[in-house]
């Protein structure tokens, strides 16, 4: 190594240098405070031997000079103080001093502070190595995560223009880079639209990768062939009890709750499966509000779990919004969660302000509740506004 000796005795440099050079290492001298601080900027020695007592900046000065540089590596600093000095110890530990020597310079006491010195320099190169390896690494997986996060949105329908005499908005808000979160819809046929929205337990990589599984398995195909009985009725509680029996494992602990449903455009119903999901709020032309459904079980919970094909009145001009439970369990810094009142007041509020607001509406709210805290749940939301048909 590189080592600077900062004496303004000629014969102690000499004597500390001869004993550096013994050990394999090279020592760079200089006879006064204001030269070692130069030397130590511009050879990154990692190990600095000072008198306290020198020309320009004493011991105590430098020390504090090299303390303030912006260093990519530690320098160990070893102050050499005179015998009656020993006062002077504490503000030099106080400056940053690691290590101390007495005068006059004992050769074999020498070779062991430069020792242990080298050895926490080499302690100290080996973690940086070791950061250096995580950083890269972290940076690798943060790129891989903002690629995942991409291709995770692209599953996500394209919202515009309508499908089925149906107007759609949408926020879709992962608390961490990917979602456990899932939605689609599309044409079923001439006539019908189905939709679903699904929400993994849990958040996070592991989550975010069944709900892309799930986004590519259900759909329009999938929806036709699992969601109607052969007399070609509506029975999206069949294609639920299918993704049931797919994703339950007696060793696995993967579960999710999911919405779905099917509304004919000529038709003022919504056939519909709740597996969990939190029930949708339907606002009508004239503001009142209203809650469809009343839970269910979860999706690959329990094998004998079931689930119910329902009905419910959706007639032209009404809206019906879905949240994922990120939204009225999100708390507040004081621990109070949001709410399912005060969420269904939210959105029926958002609505007269037209269907694009109501998802922007419940994103606003939430980090005002949070008071900018991010959110600690995945966050979706789904508005369908049915068009008054002629």
């Amino acid at each position: 190594m590189q080592i600077v000796v900062a004496d303004d005795d000629a014969i102690q440099r000499s004597f500390t240098s001869a004993v550096l050079a013994r050990l394999g290492h090279s020592a760079i001298e200089a006879a006064d405070g204001d030269t070692a601080l130069r030397l130590v900027i511009e050879t990154n020695a990692p190990i600095l031997i000072c008198d306290l007592n020198m020309p320009g900046l004493d011991g105590h000065q430098l020390t504090r000079r090299v303390r303030a540089q912006s260093f990519d590596h530690y320098v160990h600093i070893i102050m050499v103080t005179g015998r009656d000095q020993s006062a002077e110890r504490a503000a030099a530990l106080d400056a940053g001093i690691d290590d101390f020597m007495s005068k006059p310079l004992d050769a074999a006491m020498l070779t062991v502070r430069i020792r242990a010195a080298a050895r926490l320099i080499q302690h100290e190169e080996a973690l940086a190595e070791r950061n250096r390896i995580l950083e890269v690494a972290k940076e690798r997986i943060e790129r891989d995560l903002h690629d995942a996060a991409a291709a995770q949105r692209r599953l996500l329908p394209d919202l515009r223009g309508r499908i089925q005499g149906c107007s759609f908005a949408s926020a879709f808000v992962p608390s961490t880079y990917v979602s456990g979160d899932m939605f689609s819809c599309f044409e079923l046929g001439p006539d019908m639209l189905g939709f679903y929205a699904v929400d993994v337990a849990g958040h996070g990589v592991h989550a975010a990768l069944l709900s892309v599984a799930i986004g590519h398995l259900v759909t329009a195909e999938y929806f036709m062939t699992h969601a109607f009985d052969p007399e070609g009725r509506a029975d999206p509680a069949a294609m639920v009890r299918g993704l049931n029996t797919r994703f339950f494992s007696d060793e696995a602990t993967d579960y999710f709750t999911m919405f779905c449903g099917v509304i004919a455009r000529s038709s003022d119903q919504l056939v519909y499966c709740q597996a969990g999901y939190p029930s949708p709020y339907v606002i009508a032309p004239t503001g009142s509000l209203r809650v469809v459904g009343d839970g269910g079980f979860p999706v690959g919970l329990l094998l004998e779990a079931e689930f119910e094909t329902r009905l419910s009145s959706f007639a032209p001009g009404e809206t019906m919004v879905l949240c994922s439970d990120g939204a009225s369990e999100a708390e507040s810094p004081q621990h109070q969660p949001f709410g399912e009142e005060r969420l269904g007041q939210l959105v029926a509020d958002a609505a007269p302000a037209g269907l694009a607001a109501i998802p922007q509406a419940v994103v606003s709210a939430l980090a005002r509740w949070r008071e900018g805290i991010a959110l600690e749940d995945d966050l979706t939301v789904l508005a369908l506004e049915r068009s008054r048909f002629s």
